[in-house]
């Protein structure tokens, strides 16, 4: 059975991708941890961070790296004049989502950017929308089913303005455990495959999903990245789980 996309989708993801149709795209869409980080560098508090320096600081990413990649990701607040800098020859996705998410609440619940939709990030030079979730199939179901009706209107809004919709989701432990630790190392593989498959339905409209590596290699039997001397999974564990 054949996939159909449509001609805007289709135009969208060709000026993102290289003549193979591979995607090499570079990321800079952070905000949040981009404020902290050129924070730590200066030496002051993160809302000393002006504008200007963070929208300067894309724009040496965007003429640095575009060159060489097919795309760049940027983010509508700080990024527009990264956009206008990049090399010709790379495509633009534009991030949709707020930075983070409210840790006074459950379930990191997402949030759209109050100022933007999909038309107007179209209109600014978008050629894909971006949105970053963070997801796990262990949630409670009431908030996982929050998240779905979330990304169906987003897939449906995109499939209106004929765009093509990435998806990047990012699985966390909803009990707050560990994430870097060997007990959520072994629960990963888990969370990326169901969340692969749960995305991949047909009522989210999602054209490209942006997939977390599989395994943690820090519990891989002889990784370099062991140094803890912890197995979650053997060499030939891991490489199954990367196909």
């Amino acid at each position: 059975m054949g996939i159909t996309i449509s001609e805007g989708k289709f135009k969208g993801l060709l000026k993102l991708s290289n003549s193979k149709g591979v995607i090499q795209a570079a990321a800079m869409d952070q905000r949040g941890s981009l404020q902290k980080a050129i924070a730590k560098a200066a030496g002051v508090s993160p809302d000393q961070v002006s504008v200007k320096q963070m929208e300067e600081f894309k724009v040496s990413v965007s003429k640095a790296l575009t060159p060489h990649a097919t795309a760049i990701l940027l983010d509508p607040e700080f990024g527009l004049p990264a956009v206008k800098a990049r090399s010709k020859n790379a495509g633009v996705l534009l991030a949709y989502e707020k930075t983070g998410y409210d840790a006074t609440l459950p379930g990191r619940l997402p949030d759209l950017l109050n100022h933007e939709s999909v038309a107007r990030l179209k209109a600014k030079g978008a050629d894909a929308i971006k949105i970053l979730l963070y997801y796990t199939p262990e949630e409670k179901p009431e908030i996982n089913d929050e998240k779905h009706a979330w990304v169906e209107r987003i897939g449906a809004e995109c499939t209106a303005h004929d765009i093509p919709f990435f998806l990047e989701f990012v699985g966390y432990d909803p009990k707050g455990g560990n994430e870097k630790g060997i007990e959520y190392a072994k629960r990963k593989p888990m969370i990326v495959k169901e969340s692969m498959r749960e995305f991949s339905k047909p009522q989210y409209q999602v054209d490209v999903l942006k997939v977390e590596i599989p395994v943690n290699m820090a519990f891989v039997e002889g990784s370099k990245a062991n140094k803890t001397g912890e197995i979650a999974y053997t060499r030939e564990e891991a490489k199954r789980l990367f196909r």
